[in-house]
């Protein structure tokens, strides 16, 4: 009897170990109460009677009408991004070889240049050297597109490039296509650093979606509500007259004219890619 009572609690014991080493693979970047451990920047205000942005930048960690924020939404804590300014907020961590989960789910609220247009994000990963590399408001970095329909494109931020097997979809865009030639995305590359993912699996406007992003050595994988839509091979950045591996960076979070919320947004080291996720 007491022989299966010490197996019966050493059952136990095992359980609750190894649920908890489950449970602990992911851990979250983000604390649910405020942005410890992440930088804002805001980049030049957008000038509605010129139409373009101008003056200075707001800044680092310089956020006076709170852009970025965090909020209780839909019951649980969330970052809210109003979207009122461009800019991003970054993790200060830099992070190799991992697996990043995170959702979210677009707000209502468009702002400047995007009143008329699509709302849009992105999460810009391996990011590196100073903010405003991309466009006066990002740092350079590889971009996991979070826009609407659009939601897994690749773009090449502040010189930051990739080669996606691709095919030619018109006159000037390419879209993700297993099989196809590794086509080069960069800046003023024959290609452009466009490239457009292969299914439109986002959810109707006001839902949550689930955002997976694999990036182990110089590969990365987008996918979108579990389905994989694109594969980067050979993630690189220009440093002088030659072309370098980028293989880790901070996590970047872009404001860009549209109100989004993210949740839940948790990394695990990875030791290789998914198999199945490759197929």
């Amino acid at each position: 009897m007491r022989h299966s009572l010490l197996m019966l609690i050493s059952l136990i014991f095992l359980v609750i170990s190894i649920t908890s080493f489950t449970s602990l693979k992911m851990r979250s970047i983000f604390n649910g109460r405020d942005l410890t451990g992440w930088d804002v920047y805001i980049g030049p205000l957008y000038d509605s009677v010129k139409g373009d942005f101008t003056g200075d930048p707001v800044g680092l960690n310089k956020d006076p009408l709170r852009v970025f924020s965090v909020v209780k939404e839909d019951g649980k804590p969330a970052i809210r991004i109003s979207g009122e300014n461009f800019g991003g907020v970054s993790t200060q961590q830099e992070f190799a070889n991992y697996h990043l989960r995170l959702e979210f789910k677009w707000g209502k609220s468009k702002w400047g240049p995007k009143r008329k247009a699509k709302r849009d994000s992105g999460i810009l990963y391996h990011a590196v050297g100073p903010h405003a590399a991309d466009w006066l408001f990002w740092m350079r970095s590889q971009e996991f597109q979070i826009q609407e329909g659009d939601c897994g494109d690749y773009w090449g931020c502040g010189g930051a490039f990739a080669d996606v097997p691709a095919a030619k979809q018109g006159d000037n865009k390419f879209i993700y296509s297993v099989g196809a030639p590794l086509l080069t995305f960069r800046d003023k590359g024959p290609n452009g650093r466009n490239c457009i993912k292969r299914s439109d699996a986002e959810k109707p406007s006001g839902e949550w979606n689930t955002i997976d992003l694999y990036c182990y050595g110089d590969t990365s994988i987008h996918v979108v509500n579990g389905t994989v839509v694109m594969v980067l091979f050979n993630l690189r950045q220009p440093e002088g007259s030659i072309d370098k591996p980028l293989t880790k960076g901070k996590i970047q979070i872009q404001s860009e004219g549209s109100e989004v919320y993210y949740r839940n947004l948790e990394v695990e080291q990875i030791s290789s890619l998914p198999e199945k996720l490759l197929k």
